[in-house]
């Protein structure tokens, strides 16, 4: 059986926000918060990606980023 999530003292204008953004869908703001709690549900927290990650190294350098960084970016305009 389906459990009931109750959000209390919501600002008007975050309320308005979320009953635009389901009308623009043709759902309810329940059903639009329902199907954002299930992906919200769904994927890692950013504290466990990270984790996930210590230990790899891609082995590129903090040079080589920011020359490719500058090599996007273009020649800095020169000042007067």
């Amino acid at each position: 059986m389906g459990k009931t999530v109750q959000i209390r003292d919501l600002d008007d204008d975050v309320y308005a926000a979320l009953r635009h953004r389901a009308a623009e869908e043709g759902i309810s703001v329940p059903e639009l918060l329902r199907r954002e709690a299930t992906r919200l549900a769904s994927t890692q927290s950013m504290r466990a990606w990270l984790l996930s990650l210590e230990g790899t190294r891609s082995g590129i350098t903090s040079e080589e980023i920011v020359a490719a960084l500058d090599e996007i970016r273009g020649d800095w305009p020169t000042v007067p």
